[in-house]
């Protein structure tokens, strides 16, 4: 949670690369928050590329404002190692971000169904992502993302999330 600022990015891809065993490939935007972002967490070891979206220049006057302007291509930049060209992509996390914004209203556009306090926020995320992954069985997969995993050999019920509480 956080601005799209330097500090809230290197406390994300640090976080990130704390999670992580193993040498991976990472792709974000075009952000420039994420170059410093990735040289302070991983150093050069990574194989790290920004995919660059390109949008055109048109007037977005009038009702068009609240519509995103058009992407008209994207470049693949290689920043650090040597990433694999036909993986450099971020549709796996855009993908992510359109079901979040589907399934919770407070991440809607132009709504009144947003979090007061940051804590309620982030405790709508995690409810969320736990639902999705451990609770939610995908037509794809005929498990939930936790079982195909092999991290849960079972479909939660939302009684066993709210035990994780505790008293």
């Amino acid at each position: 949670m956080g601005d799209r600022g330097l500090d809230t990015a290197k406390r994300f891809i640090s976080d990130l690369a704390g999670r992580l065993a193993n040498r991976v490939q990472l792709t974000t935007d075009g952000h420039k928050c994420y170059l410093d972002a990735v040289e302070h967490a991983f150093g050069n070891d990574i194989d790290y590329a920004m995919l660059v979206k390109l949008y055109g220049g048109e007037d977005r006057g009038g009702e068009a404002r609240y519509s995103p302007a058009v992407c008209t291509g994207a470049k693949k930049e290689p920043i650090v190692g040597n990433p694999d060209q036909k993986h450099i992509s971020t549709s796996y996390v855009e993908r992510q971000n359109l079901t979040m914004r589907m399934s919770m209203r407070r991440f809607t556009r132009l709504t009144n169904a947003f979090s007061k306090k940051v804590e309620n926020h982030a405790a709508a995320v995690a409810l969320h992502f736990m639902h999705y992954n451990f609770c939610r069985i995908h037509q794809t997969l005929r498990v939930t993302p936790a079982m195909a995993a092999g991290v849960t050999d079972h479909v939660w019920e939302i009684g066993e999330i709210v035990n994780l509480l505790g008293d």
